[in-house]
């Protein structure tokens, strides 16, 4: 699938709501990026936001985001619809779809812990991962990359997931394209056209997969990507949305 930069792409035409499914991101995409995943500051009504566009979608609408379930939860108290977190391993109203940690993660999280202490990172533990973020040491990337290429060599069971300023090992299970496959197969989707919205590169593959549905994706924010179409930032999705709800 081709790769698109900004001048090649327009905004999304209106969410169909009688036709469209829809699948959100919370970071970078609900969200803007902060310097530490819990300072992030929540738009206003927002959980009531997503209720009202979930009713409006018939149910037909899930939030896919590489954060803990529980986050997600506690962030969107008020909210009752589907969630996935931890990019497919952990997930809310889906039956059966949660990955179990992999064996090796505490030995992991251990020495992604210690090494971000030794070079002033920030360090994330996942439920079922975790991630090393260089914000602060934006140089600092390669090293990091490296860090985290020699742990897959150690522990099995794990892939890398690049993020923005950040690297991340998850289960080689989980991806947010196989998680959108399980949504898929509620009836509450049945008939309809998959409209994925993210930010970074842990989204590609369901950008991509949507695509390959007959649906489309949206790329929220700058760079390369495989999606039809782009907005600017978080507050031009929550806009967008409300043309649709």
């Amino acid at each position: 699938m081709p790769l698109f930069t900004e001048p090649l792409l327009a905004p999304p035409p209106p969410l169909d709501i009688a036709r469209d499914a829809l699948f959100l991101d919370f970071d970078g995409t609900l969200v803007e990026i902060a310097p530490r995943p819990d300072a992030i500051t929540l738009p206003p009504g927002l959980a009531a936001r997503l209720a009202a566009l979930e009713g409006a979608l018939g149910g037909a609408f899930a939030l896919v985001s590489g954060r803990n379930l529980a986050e997600l939860v506690r962030y969107l108290d008020g909210f009752g619809g589907l969630i996935i977190g931890g990019h497919g391993a952990e997930a809310r109203g889906l039956s059966g779809a949660d990955t179990p940690p992999p064996e090796a993660l505490a030995a992991l999280q251990s020495r992604m812990s210690a090494f971000a202490r030794a070079e002033r990172l920030l360090y994330e533990p996942k439920a079922h991962g975790a991630a090393l973020h260089y914000r602060s040491r934006p140089d600092f990337g390669p090293e990091v990359e490296a860090f985290i290429q020699s742990l897959l060599q150690q522990f099995s069971g794990f892939s890398v997931q690049p993020a923005k300023m950040a690297y991340e090992l998850r289960p080689a299970s989980a991806s947010k394209d196989r998680a959108l496959a399980r949504l898929w197969d509620l009836p509450r989707f049945a008939g309809r056209r998959p409209v994925f919205l993210g930010d970074d590169t842990t989204d590609e593959p369901a950008i991509a997969w949507a695509a390959a549905q007959g649906g489309y994706g949206v790329k929220v924010g700058p760079g390369e990507t495989a999606a039809r179409y782009r907005l600017a930032d978080p507050a031009a999705v929550l806009s967008w949305l409300e043309g649709g709800a």
